[in-house]
């Protein structure tokens, strides 16, 4: 279940164009983070996976206080290689497992230190069937000259019903529970596509085909492109045990690249260091079929693993790649860089009140470090945020 809003926002181009350039100064120097080593360590065949999974694009989770104090404490280095193994899935339905090892006990394999929590929790929200945080603050993404220029030319669909982000020239994060529900990877995941937004004449794929009478809706066309390769963490595939939102990511590589630029991964820095204090992201929204989506909120609370906000969001926008501002000390100016994963709707139990959120999986060192080795296949050229 996810939030959303009842009232639309002014839709002025202009207005939207002063938002995204909007500058902040920084407040100081953000610690650079150390990028531990994450080394495969051996791969495994298993069987071919069943595809009998549904997707679950309403993704909706329940953490009570002790799961959020669990959030708060550094895992042994045992459990992290244990979660940070990963399956990869080929295009003919291969599987294979494969184990890595961490660097030794040090910087590198703790926890990222937890942030200040619960000082931005706001008042418990009255739970309702359609959860409403107040005026929508969605805007439709409409024009080429913004639709198909950065940073929203990086936001591109998955066929199963999901969002994702370009982060390489042939690489797309997205949501793990878009193509796995943690025991088995879902129907569509069988024959994955990822799709472009392209100026109508150019597609060579389109949505559902419209009669000859009927008035044409002005939408994006889509290019569809196959997904030759999809990474899954062992942290998202638990079998019987309960789904956590902490390894909620995954990762496709397309078969042939693409040319459309993408946007930087970066560890994610605390809320304090990203310029507003303040989030991004488009997705693709169930409620505004044909459209993209594009918000952004500040951030009300953080864990070890994910971002708590109240970004207006409904199912569709799973996958999308969560971005801010970071300062970039070399070049001296704020960059986008994708920092996290939205992931869904999270219900907390915070002292015995309930909370809601929506929320994002960040990018810890450790997630930073494997995603960077799936895309580039080096860990040595993963040192550096």
């Amino acid at each position: 279940m996810f939030r959303q809003a009842k009232a639309n926002f002014p839709s002025s181009s202009t207005f939207l164009l002063l938002l995204l350039l909007l500058p902040s100064l920084p407040t100081g120097a953000p610690r650079h983070p150390h990028i531990p080593s994450l080394v495969p360590h051996a791969t495994l065949v298993l069987s071919s996976p069943h595809f009998s999974a549904r997707p679950q694009l309403d993704f909706t989770t329940y953490c009570n206080s002790s799961c959020y104090q669990q959030g708060e404490l550094p895992p042994s280095r045992e459990s992290l290689s244990e979660r940070l193994a990963y399956e990869t899935l080929y295009a003919d339905g291969r599987r294979t497992l494969t184990t890595v090892d961490l660097e030794e006990e040090g910087e590198g394999t703790a926890a990222q230190p937890p942030p200040t929590r619960g000082r931005n929790v706001p008042a418990p929200h009255r739970r309702r069937k359609r959860q409403i945080y107040g005026a929508d603050g969605r805007f439709n993404i409409r024009g080429n000259n913004f639709l198909l220029d950065y940073p929203f030319s990086t936001a591109v669909r998955i066929s199963t019903g999901c969002t994702g982000v370009l982060v390489s020239e042939s690489h797309v994060l997205t949501a793990a529970h878009c193509v796995h529900d943690g025991k088995d990877y879902v129907k569509g995941a069988r024959k994955l596509r990822v799709g472009f937004l392209v100026p109508p004449s150019n597609a060579t794929r389109t949505g559902r085909p419209s009669s000859s009478s009927a008035k044409p809706v002005k939408t994006a066309a889509v290019r569809w492109v196959r997904v030759k390769r999809t990474r899954v963490p062992k942290g998202w595939i638990q079998g019987p045990q309960e789904i956590s939102m902490d390894f909620d990511y995954s990762l496709l590589e397309l078969r042939w690249p693409h040319k459309q630029p993408y946007m930087r991964l970066s560890v994610a820095p605390s809320a304090k260091d990203l310029a507003g204090k303040r989030i991004h992201f488009s997705g693709f929204d169930s409620d505004r079929p044909g459209e993209l989506v594009y918000r952004f909120c500040p951030v009300e609370d953080e864990s070890n693993d994910l971002i708590y906000q109240h970004c207006d969001a409904r199912p569709g926008a799973s996958g999308s790649g969560v971005y801010g501002r970071v300062w970039d000390p070399v070049a001296e100016r704020w960059e986008r860089k994708v920092i996290g994963v939205f992931s869904g709707h999270q219900w907390l139990e915070v002292n015995g009140e309930n909370h809601d959120f929506n929320v994002a999986v960040r990018l810890t060192p450790l997630k930073f470090a494997q995603i960077c080795y799936w895309v580039r296949g080096n860990h040595v050229d993963c040192q550096q945020d």
